[in-house]
């Protein structure tokens, strides 16, 4: 389980400290979790803070009852943590293979590496000697990313926005490879997204506006809600069939 206790976070602006966020409390045991709310809320330094990028101004941050909030990013990773970012970076003379082996942290063979990758959809003969570069599009370094994810086996994995800068076919696609992976995964799988369609596959949402919790519980519980004021700002992605 993660517990964040009195999270604040801020930022100095021209000689001013502004909040981005506001003595946050969460308990996060769920098997899937989605953080949601409108652009500027907050959601992305708050996944930053728990994957240990950012470290907040105040407050304990708490996994399986240790405070990791001391903790650098290498640290947070080898007591379980994953991080997918927006934008996934690519790695010029590293073959997914090699990724995928140094997530995983062993040396593992290429048929077990070839899994993962057609776990997340992908054909793994055409991908697994390439190189992550300008050669793949957006929507194939994500599932390649999450590929190294499920490689690495984590108690909490994280996604910031996944949906980002990917076309309407592979946003289709990362659906189902949520879907998998949430029956895949033993540990908790936190998103940061506003799509309705991801929304609708989580156990628990929680609503950050303003750099505070504004809503959490269950998605029948809460769904309604943001349905009815907007708030999550569903695309039109999410209108197309």
């Amino acid at each position: 389980m993660l517990e964040l206790q009195n999270i604040s976070y801020q930022v100095n602006n021209d000689s001013k400290d502004k909040e981005i966020l506001k003595d946050i409390n969460l308990k996060i045991d769920e098997h899937l979790v989605v953080i949601t709310g409108p652009n500027g809320g907050g959601k992305s330094t708050l996944a930053k803070m728990i994957a240990g990028i950012i470290k907040p101004v105040s407050g304990k941050i708490i996994l399986d009852g240790e405070d990791i909030t001391e903790l650098s990013i290498t640290e947070r990773a080898n007591k379980g943590i994953s991080f997918a970012f927006q934008q996934p970076v690519r790695f010029k003379g590293l073959t997914v293979m090699d990724m995928i082996r140094l997530a995983a942290g062993k040396d593992i063979t290429i048929p077990e590496a070839c899994g993962y990758l057609s776990e997340v959809g992908l054909c793994a003969k055409d991908y697994i000697n390439r190189e992550i570069n300008a050669s793949l599009s957006g929507g194939e370094v994500k599932r390649i990313e999450i590929a190294m994810v499920l490689a690495r086996e984590t108690k909490f994995s994280i996604f910031d926005e996944p949906e980002a800068g990917i076309d309407l076919w592979s946003f289709q696609n990362l659906i189902q490879v949520f879907e998998k992976m949430y029956k895949k995964i033993k540990g908790s799988i936190l998103i940061i997204s506003h799509q309705e369609r991801i929304l609708n596959i989580a156990d628990k949402i929680i609503v950050l506006a303003d750099g505070q919790v504004i809503d959490e519980g269950s998605r029948e519980e809460v769904m309604p809600k943001l349905m009815k004021s907007n708030i999550a700002c569903p695309t039109l992605l999410d209108k197309m069939h």
